[in-house]
């Protein structure tokens, strides 16, 4: 039985899924749009979320958490960029736009996850 254990497993261990996904939230934070698969968008906008909620208290505290989960430059893009963006918003900082046309090879559903405007 899978009791409180939540989020996907990707076929990776612990881990190399840790890696795995906060590499995507960097490419995510780095280029604030990037093209993926349904399940892989789903799992990386908690973490991109909780980086832009980090960056919204502009304290050294929300900075040294972003320090800690993401390279120096993703970091300070969070901190001096997108968080003052969204200072008067109460959370839903991305949005997760579905594709037409699947992935080629193996069918995989795929979407566009975005920061909103």
């Amino acid at each position: 039985m899978r009791h409180l254990n939540k989020g996907r497993k990707f076929g990776l261990k612990r881990g190399p899924k840790k890696a795995f996904l906060k590499v995507l939230a960097n490419n995510l934070v780095r280029h604030e749009r990037i093209r993926t698969t349904e399940a892989r968008a789903k799992e990386i906008r908690m973490f991109a979320e909780r980086y832009v909620t980090y960056g919204k208290k502009q304290n050294l505290a929300g900075m040294k958490l972003l320090l800690k989960y993401l390279p120096k430059a993703a970091a300070y893009k969070v901190y001096h960029e997108l968080a003052p963006r969204y200072a008067d918003r109460k959370g839903g900082y991305t949005k997760i736009v579905k594709q037409a046309v699947a992935r080629k090879h193996d069918g995989s559903k795929m979407v566009t996850i975005e920061f909103i405007k």
